[in-house]
């Protein structure tokens, strides 16, 4: 038996509609069908009762009738005889207290109408009852002469009726209520799937654009437009879900553009380590000097992939942690390798400790100071100072400079101010060090008044 309630749960389930136009159809079919069900239930009870008050006030004016022939003014009381008696005796019984005085031929003494006609004469005042002898027959009782104190009427006159015509109306009536009902109901259905079909057709629309623009990232949106408030908010929010769209997928792009371009300079010094060690045959000691500069490049690459991604990750903040700027900037210095003509030199106290962990802040730092090597002429210096609120580090170059007019676009990812210059970059080293340095409560700066060449300036706090 428990399992009975499972089963049908389950079978409910099944026979839900799945779409939301048949959910919709399927509610606004339920509903009419309460209401209708309630207006037929109300509609018939009130067409039987009036058929019933009908039928006794058609057998109180018999009744009154057959009374006008009935004379109490005199002991003992007796029927005066009319024309038309054969009209008014059908269905009329005449009790003079239990006297039966006229009875329908149709009902002796002892049939069980008769019976039940007494009985409604014996109490003496209006009332009707109602019996089922072969046919539903109503029958109903009126004093002749009013009572009298004391003592029952001098007369009671009971009349009957077929109650068949009636109930054959109201029969009629229930069915043909029960069929509008049915042909409501199917009209109901059909216009509501009609219309939820048509109100949703936007929302499909939408939708499938939607899934067309967030496929290639494309700029189109819906917005405002000439639509219903609904579908307006709807629009609303598949629009801010597509700028999402679109900025994960620019970030992806972007991040592996980051990767790309912070792993070039290990790869290449893995390149160029194992073009020497091949180049001809080589000592132990020149052996285990490639293996360690390839082991230090490989921890380099591991090194930036965890910053690169750590900071990627939902745009999470910087993990606090400190570092001796010094040392990190001097182990950056010796593995980058600097062309000949150019001297590089990092000065600063020893003492100054960066409030970011040694991986963070050599992540900050590269990009810049390969740039510097990059673009210099004859000199590249880091100079790392203390402020007020943290340390301040300077990348300083006796290069070009950056264009007056590139300025405002310096920071910004894929942008370089002359692609043919013969320097290698893809333009995103000067973005990945400002935004790892903002995730760390710091900021990237380029000094435009610095002449000649250029200076950036990273802050970060102190440790």
């Amino acid at each position: 038996m428990s399992a009975v309630p499972g089963l049908l749960a389950t079978s409910a389930r099944r026979c839900r509609p799945r779409t939301l136009r048949g959910r919709l159809s399927l509610i606004a079919l339920t509903t009419a069908a309460l209401v209708m069900v309630v207006l037929t239930v109300v509609f018939n009870t009130i067409v039987r009762q009036r058929l019933q008050q009908q039928a006794d006030d058609e057998l109180r004016t018999r009744a009154d009738a057959v009374a006008a022939t009935v004379d109490t003014r005199h002991h003992p009381v007796r029927v005066l005889e009319t024309q038309g008696d054969a009209a008014l005796d059908t269905n009329v019984w005449i009790y003079a207290g239990t006297r039966l005085l006229e009875h329908p031929s149709s009902a002796p003494p002892g049939d069980t109408v008769t019976a039940t006609a007494a009985r409604l004469a014996a109490h003496g005042d209006q009332r009707c009852a109602a019996m089922t002898a072969g046919d539903r027959i109503r029958l109903c009782a009126e004093p002749v002469a009013g009572v009298r104190p004391g003592a029952g009427p001098a007369a009671v006159v009971v009349t009957a009726m077929d109650l068949t015509p009636y109930h054959a109306s109201a029969d009629t009536l229930l069915i043909a209520s029960l069929a509008l009902d049915a042909g409501v109901l199917a009209c109901t259905y059909v216009v509501t799937r009609l219309a939820v079909g048509r109100a949703l057709r936007p929302v499909r629309a939408m939708t499938e654009q939607a899934t067309r623009w967030s496929v290639v990232a494309s700029a189109q949106r819906f917005g405002a437009g000439d639509r219903p408030v609904e579908l307006a908010r709807l629009g609303v929010s598949l629009d801010e879900l597509l700028d999402r769209i679109r900025a994960v997928l620019r970030h992806e792009q972007q991040l592996t553009g980051e990767l790309s371009h912070e792993l070039r300079n290990p790869l290449a010094r893995i390149t160029a380590e194992l073009d020497w060690w091949q180049a001809r045959p080589r000592s132990a000691a020149e052996t285990r000097a490639t293996h360690t500069a390839i082991a230090d490049a490989a921890t380099s690459m591991r090194t930036i992939c965890e910053t690169v991604l750590d900071d990627a990750r939902a745009g999470a903040r910087t993990v606090p942690g400190t570092a001796d700027a010094m040392a990190v900037l001097r182990r950056l210095a010796a593995r980058l390798d600097a062309p000949g003509r150019i001297t590089l030199t990092v000065s600063g106290p020893d003492t100054l400790v960066a409030g970011v962990p040694a991986a963070l802040l050599e992540r900050i730092v590269a990009p810049l100071l390969d740039n510097a090597l990059r673009y210099a002429r004859t000199r590249v210096a880091l100079r790392v100072a203390p402020e007020p609120d943290g340390m301040r580090v300077a990348v300083v170059d006796d290069g070009p400079g950056v264009p007056a007019a590139f300025a405002a676009h310096l920071f910004q990812p894929g942008r370089r101010a002359d692609p043919e210059d013969g320097h290698g970059g893809a333009g995103l080293g000067l973005p990945l060090a400002r935004r790892l340095a903002r995730s760390a409560d710091g900021e990237v700066t380029h000094d435009a008044g610095h002449t000649p060449g250029t200076r950036f300036v990273v802050s970060l706090p102190a440790g």
